[in-house]
């Protein structure tokens, strides 16, 4: 009885469902972009983040502003594919705990 009302709490219906694993896993492109991008090691990220603002205070200096502005707004995402790089290189999206 309690498993029938789990089963219907959760939109389940029992020996031919799937599990939760298998309704969430990952498609094919998002495992090659994570085979891609565990490759590159963390520093290189930080890196291009701090190219980016080094070459924006350089085009500011040149009397370019609003192509230092440009090249300064690309910190932030390389950053946030540095944070996205290691988060597949220390969790990955499904990876077995078993």
């Amino acid at each position: 009885m309690a498993t029938e009302t789990m089963n219907r709490m959760t939109g389940t219906s029992g020996a031919g469902s799937q599990t939760e694993k298998e309704q969430h896993s990952e498609g094919t492109l998002t495992k090659a972009i994570e085979e891609q991008t565990a490759k590159l090691p963390s520093d290189v990220w930080l890196m291009a983040a701090g190219a980016s603002i080094i070459g924006a205070l350089t085009l500011k200096m040149m009397g370019k502003g609003q192509d230092a502005l440009f090249v300064g707004q690309w910190a932030a995402p390389f950053l946030l594919l540095g944070v996205y790089n290691k988060l597949v290189k220390v969790a990955g999206s499904d990876r077995n705990t078993a």
